[in-house]
């Protein structure tokens, strides 16, 4: 799963149980930047490493004159800073060999502070309909990250790997398809919302009721329920319909949770095999 983490401009970085960290302060590679010219060409072993640690060496070649090569044979320890002299192989002239020091601690004692983990990636794969939670017959165009969102049945933190945050009636028999994003208006409270999708299977339209007057609103300002008192009539399908049950009560709690980035894109649209894998990169 860490390749799910990976991106062009991030990767995966974890922290293990088991202690891969090495020496604070030890050498354990090396870079040469400018191999220099005019030494005299040879191996030159057990290269003392110079600088405020102790115990490194290193084994240098020299070929055409220029150093090609720089293995270190004991990393030492304690080392903030190091070099190598010229006259300890071969007199090589303008050389700049730079020597990779661990951290405080060594290499892997904390990979997230070393590697500069000041990201955190949140992916996911939207697949088809999610277990029918989520629409393939409408798109959608908001991703939000929310802390702590509050599932409606148990008035906890949600943990449910996925909560359908929509209202919806359910229907005895099929009264036809109604059409998606269409205004709907129930006859005896005057309710009124939009369609996200209608399930011909199970006869439940989904449904939500914008905060605006004659969307979602009465004239006052007022949400209206729809109950089963209403025939539901579609304006632009001209389906109607009297439901047997309207769940008003959706199973995310409204307005529950922190939101920590949300983020508007152009609409995409679904399909029934469809998946979308969305990543969200958040700085700490």
């Amino acid at each position: 799963m860490k390749s799910a983490f990976l991106s062009t401009d991030f990767m995966h970085v974890s922290t293990e149980s088991t202690d891969y960290s090495t020496t604070a302060g030890a050498i354990e590679n090396v870079k040469i930047t400018d191999g220099g010219s005019s030494g005299s060409d040879d191996t030159y072993t057990a290269v003392a490493i110079r600088g405020d640690g102790s115990g490194g060496e290193c084994t240098v070649v020299v070929s055409s004159g220029a150093v090609t090569s720089v293995t270190i044979t004991n990393a030492g320890s304690g080392y903030t800073f190091a070099s190598i002299l010229a006259s300890d192989f071969g007199n090589v002239s303008g050389a700049d060999i730079d020597f990779i020091i661990s951290p405080e601690g060594g290499h892997a004692t904390d990979c997230v502070k070393e590697l500069g983990g000041f990201f955190v990636m949140v992916n996911v794969d939207l697949e088809q309909s999610e277990s029918g939670e989520f629409t393939t017959d409408n798109d959608f165009r908001r991703i939000a990250l929310i802390r702590n969102p509050v599932d409606s049945g148990t008035g906890s933190t949600a943990t449910a790997d996925t909560l359908d945050a929509t209202k919806s009636m359910t229907f005895a028999s099929d009264p036809g398809t109604f059409t998606v994003d269409e205004k709907i208006t129930g006859s005896s409270t005057g309710a009124v919302g939009y369609v996200i999708d209608y399930n011909s299977s199970t006869f439940v339209l989904r449904y939500i009721q914008p905060q605006f007057a004659n969307q979602g609103v009465d004239a006052s300002g007022d949400l209206v329920e729809f109950t089963t008192s209403d025939t539901v009539t579609g304006a632009t399908s001209g389906i109607s319909g009297s439901p047997t049950s309207v769940d008003t009560t959706p199973e995310l709690t409204h307005d529950s949770g922190d939101i920590l980035y949300i983020e508007n894109r152009k609409p995409i649209s679904r399909a029934s095999d469809q998946t979308e894998n969305i990543k969200l990169i958040v700085e700490f």
